[in-house]
């Protein structure tokens, strides 16, 4: 059996994010294409089988040095965010095109929000960036109730058993410093 290519592979996890994510007219996909030299992305509505608006780093009018580049899919992501606010779409559902979410897809996607899609996604941390773990403060305070009380008994349960051998190897070394 042949190893497969990086390229297969990616059409591979994008179709089967394709069968969970599908956009319609109320919110359209935000489908993302890099290549090495460029970057493309397009509002689609599946439903109706129509491009409700697209950006790619080839527009001449966009004046993108380089789509190869996290500068240039900034570019790209608040040019598709302004088209698609003008077509009427305020929400998009993001497709990351099997590509992970990281660099010149990560940048877009958040020039997307700066420049009005999605605003209630996302959260409020310095950038407009989610933080990383961030979990809500009705959560975070029943896990801080629940896990230290069973983390605490385990600890000094432990403590206890290691400090006794110690004492005791300390009081041998003494009275065998006595004895000489």
């Amino acid at each position: 059996m042949a190893k497969k290519s990086r390229a297969e592979i990616r059409r591979g996890v994008h179709s089967r994010i394709r069968k969970k994510v599908s956009g319609t007219s109320e919110r359209p996909r935000l489908a993302v294409f890099r290549s090495i030299n460029h970057i493309y992305a397009q509002v689609i509505d599946d439903v109706n089988g129509k491009t409700l608006a697209s950006a790619s780093s080839l527009e001449k009018s966009l004046k993108v040095k380089s789509g190869g580049t996290v500068d240039g899919a900034v570019v790209i992501g608040k040019a598709i965010a302004e088209r698609a606010i003008s077509a009427g779409v305020n929400t998009v559902v993001f497709d990351r095109g099997g590509y992970i979410y990281h660099g010149r897809v990560k940048a877009l996607l958040d020039a997307t929000r700066e420049g009005g899609l999605n605003k209630d996604e996302g959260s409020t941390k310095k950038g407009g960036k989610k933080a990383k773990g961030e979990v809500k403060p009705e959560v975070e305070a029943e896990v801080a109730e629940a896990k230290p009380k069973k983390a605490k008994a385990e600890k000094s349960s432990s403590k206890k058993t290691d400090e006794a051998p110690k004492e005791e190897t300390k009081d041998l070394e003494t009275d065998e410093n006595k004895d000489e």
